[in-house]
């Protein structure tokens, strides 16, 4: 009976901190794939107003950085996860 309990323990410990390795990676590849969709609307609306392309750049380039901050964030709660 203890030897089960101590195995579902250690199972479950390994499970979570795998699920956690896979949040890691779901978060990267969301930031990635929204930085795409940033860069390909921008470029779409640069080509249609070539005027205010520079506007545009300027509003991807800070949409871009958001993104990517709350995927590092992201990413460091999962390894405080791990970490535990």
């Amino acid at each position: 009976m203890l030897l089960t309990m101590i195995l579902q323990a250690a199972a479950g410990a390994v499970l979570g901190k795998a699920g956690i390795a896979v949040a890691a990676g779901i978060a990267a590849f969301a930031a990635a794939l929204g930085i795409g969709k940033i860069g390909k609307s921008a470029l779409e609306a640069g080509a249609r107003q070539p005027e205010q392309a520079g506007h545009y750049r300027m509003t991807a380039i800070i949409i871009g950085a958001l993104v990517e901050g709350a995927c590092l964030f992201a990413i460091l709660v999962c390894l405080i996860g791990i970490t535990q």
